[in-house]
């Protein structure tokens, strides 16, 4: 008899790795702290009509892989049908082998609709009928896809100006999975991004300010922070190229604020000042509230300004960056302890060349006030795949402590992508099964399982403190 390609012991390669994840890490519940999951969809409890609406639409993973074999942009994000989309996917599948998309793709089918079958232009037919056929019973609506893999908090990711409507009213839900949301404050920190004053026109009629002067700007942003705050926020996100940290004076903030608004073009270092104060600002804020700020560095966003400009952003042409990062993210950092106003922090990057950059900046913040105060992130992004996440555990594991690693997260737009927590689950475990066959680390069960099912869940739940 085949056995099926996702089986019990997939990726698990010794006896060590799979008694580590079937005994310490499988059971463990899911806390996804990071993703861009529609509270809308949660709260409505919606239900899906086929593949492509829940699985397809949105991801741009699949819509990179599908225009690289030459599938057009009609059947990715154009107006064919869903069947059809979804049939231009299953006959890409098949060439996405070694790529992270393969493996989820088959965990995905088999864990939510026990769909053991490889999928491809032959049995694409199939699996669309049949999913189809499950999706469109109220057991796989929204709320119960996040049960059937054990998930215990979701925390999506919210504008300043969000009115956090839909998890006001799923807190007086009878909902048993916390939903909750992070403050990603990105369109007031890029001053040079084009209708920078539309937004602050906007984010003043949300905080009840007239956003004149820089003062104001930080007023507004204050009360949205006690506004989300108040609303059970914990979690603040931003996604920066680097952290461009540069001397400044309050006055010459209020100076270049005041240009802007009237429409005047900034200089380079003008908006560099900016960014650096209205970041410090934040950060100082976040403290004095208790929450954990993330940051995820090292993106080039946009680089097909063709496409952009008929798509928009997070569509699909975004890249690795190269950016320095390592002397203006300390400067950052130390400015904050400094002060004694560094919040709990997770700094992801993009780049795998910055590493052990990450791994050792973090261990100069970790003061012994809280464990794992300064977290490295998990692998984000182009690096959410088995080498990337491998890269990470081994650089965090060499130069700081992977004991206090708060583990994975799905960063994810789609309500089918938690297996990557097993997919991470797995890696880990296997990881430090083969360490211990070659006996570079003991046959210690108790601990090594502690340390796999602390990793798992039990940091992030003592982290985060929801």
């Amino acid at each position: 008899m085949i056995k099926n390609f996702i089986h019990d012991n997939f990726l698990l390669e010794n006896k060590y790795a799979k008694e580590l994840y079937h005994n310490y890490s499988k059971q463990q519940p899911i806390i996804d702290y990071h993703n861009h999951l529609s509270p809308k969809a949660i709260l409505d409890d919606k239900i899906f009509n086929n593949l492509t609406q829940v699985w397809i639409n949105g991801d741009h993973y699949k819509w990179r892989a599908m225009r690289t074999i030459g599938v057009k942009e009609k059947y990715i994000t154009g107006n064919a049908t869903d069947k059809e989309k979804f049939m231009h996917w299953a006959k890409t599948v098949p060439y996405t082998m070694r790529n992270p998309l393969y493996h989820w793709t088959h965990l995905e089918l088999a864990r939510y609709f026990n769909v053991n079958d490889l999928l491809d232009r032959k049995s694409g037919e199939k699996i669309y009928e049949s999913t189809a056929e499950q999706l469109t019973n109220s057991t796989y609506s929204c709320r119960n896809l996040l049960r059937k893999v054990n998930t215990e908090l979701v925390c999506t990711t919210e504008d300043p100006i969000d009115s956090l409507e839909y998890h006001k009213k799923l807190a007086k839900s009878n909902f048993e999975i916390k939903v909750s949301t992070a403050f990603r404050p990105d369109k007031v920190i890029l001053i040079a991004n084009d209708g920078y004053n539309d937004y602050l026109n906007k984010l003043g009629e949300s905080a009840g300010i007239n956003i004149s002067t820089y003062q104001k700007l930080k007023d507004a942003l204050r009360s949205r922070i006690e506004y989300f705050n108040a609303n059970g926020c914990g979690i603040c996100d931003h996604g920066l190229n680097q952290l461009s940290f540069v001397p400044f004076t309050d006055s010459e903030i209020d100076v270049i604020f005041k240009k802007k608004r009237r429409g005047e073009r900034l200089l380079k270092a003008e908006v560099l000042k900016f960014e650096s104060a209205i970041l410090l600002f934040l950060s100082e804020t976040y403290h004095e509230f208790g929450w954990v700020q993330q940051f995820h560095l090292g993106a080039l966003r946009n680089n097909n300004t063709r496409m952009l400009s008929v798509l928009g952003p997070d569509t699909g042409w975004d890249s690795i960056g190269d950016y320095s990062q390592a002397e203006k993210l300390s400067a950052f950092l130390n400015t904050l302890d400094s002060k004694n106003k560094l919040t709990k922090t997770i700094l992801y990057n993009l780049n795998p060349a910055d590493n052990e950059v990450m791994a050792t900046m973090i261990g100069n913040f970790n003061d012994g006030s809280i464990k794992g105060k300064v977290q490295f992130g998990s692998g984000w992004w182009f690096l959410d795949q088995k080498d990337g996440m491998t890269k990470q555990l081994n650089a965090i594991s060499n130069m700081g402590l992977i004991s206090c690693f708060i583990g994975m997260l799905t960063d994810s737009r789609s309500f089918l992508s938690f297996p990557r927590h097993e997919y991470f689950r797995r890696i880990l475990c296997n990881l430090l099964g083969d360490e211990i066959k070659r006996g570079e680390l003991p046959n210690d069960m108790e601990w090594i399982g502690k340390m796999v099912a602390d990793i798992s869940y039990n940091n992030a739940k003592e982290y985060f403190n929801f």
